[in-house]
């Protein structure tokens, strides 16, 4: 089996990315947060953080293109050849409402004879592997029949699968029903990706689906760091390694020297997810999300890992 670790907009950034590979069981992909595709010569300086192969040594990183456009897409390929990328990952899957509106994400699954268009020029004209996430639909799981009619045209890397429709958001369980259908009807390798919280949720798909060979792990792993290695029955997460963990994406933010305020903002999002495994914790979690200055956090912090 293979791990990758789902692209999160505005968490899964190279420094959560290198800290995470630092303290725990390594991902055998990581990818990228999605980027658009643009006009300008190059990458953007924030774009290039996130790309750039020194900022991602030791990590198999897969850039996210996030595009409805061909000619964008292909553009931003030539773009990312040039740093020895030979593999991107499509995003079908994202289901936010700004992104759905331009018809990106898994809003360009509700216009399925523009999709396979899109989907012919860049296999057609692409000289780089391009893997697939996709939700299952835009509104209905009767959708995807069609979806997957599309997808087998087409050499896909890989077709990672979240078994929701957009309009689930993350609301509902994921389809599982859906998802047998694709690993029956499916020409391209699958991967899941869904609601993995816990080392049993893992064992339970694995069960179901033995013959996949790949699973990408999200929200449950920004929860929980330690996941992936009570997934393979490795050493178990300790305060000590969480906190050098958390250290550890806390100084490396600092040292951007782009603002306390920014740097409070990117940790609040990583509590947002990882504040869950600190039972008990409400009060302390509290003051994180209140705290305006970094002395504030640091005080908050210190006393919620003494909870562990």
């Amino acid at each position: 089996m293979r791990y990758y670790l789902a692209p999160l907009e505005g968490i899964t950034t190279h420094i959560y990315r290198n800290a995470y590979h630092q303290y725990f069981a390594p991902m055998d992909k990581y990818f990228t947060p999605f980027l658009v595709p643009h006009t300008k010569k190059g990458f953007s300086t924030k774009e290039l953080n996130e790309i750039l192969p020194d900022n991602n040594r030791g990590l198999y990183l897969v850039p996210q293109i996030l595009s409805n456009n061909a000619d964008g897409f292909l553009s931003t390929v030539k773009k990312l050849r040039r740093y020895g990328y030979r593999e991107v990952n499509l995003n079908l899957g994202c289901p936010s409402k700004t992104v759905v509106s331009k018809y990106r994400g898994s809003g360009f699954l509700a216009k399925t004879e523009e999709l396979e268009r899109f989907l012919a020029r860049i296999y057609g004209e692409s000289e780089i592997e391009i893997s697939i996430k996709t939700r299952i639909g835009k509104a209905s799981p009767e959708e995807f029949e069609r979806l997957m009619e599309i997808y087998n045209r087409y050499p896909v890397k890989e077709l990672i699968i979240h078994p929701r429709v957009q309009q689930d958001f993350y609301k509902n369980m994921p389809n599982l029903s859906v998802f047998a259908e694709a690993v029956k009807e499916s020409k391209n390798p699958l991967c899941y990706n869904g609601d993995i919280f816990s080392a049993s949720d893992y064992r339970r798909i694995q069960e179901s689906f033995s013959e996949i060979p790949a699973v990408m792990l999200g929200r449950g792993i920004i929860g929980n760091p330690g996941l992936l290695d009570e997934i393979k029955g490795e050493r178990p997460k300790s305060a000590e390694r969480l906190r050098a963990f958390h250290d550890k994406i806390f100084a490396d933010y600092m040292s951007l020297n782009f603002g306390d305020k920014n740097v409070l903002f990117k940790m609040k999002e990583i509590w947002c997810y990882m504040g869950k495994s600190f039972i008990g914790g409400e009060k302390q979690l509290k003051r994180v999300k209140k705290a305006e200055r970094i002395t504030d956090y640091i005080r908050a912090v210190d006393e919620l890992f003494v909870l562990l």
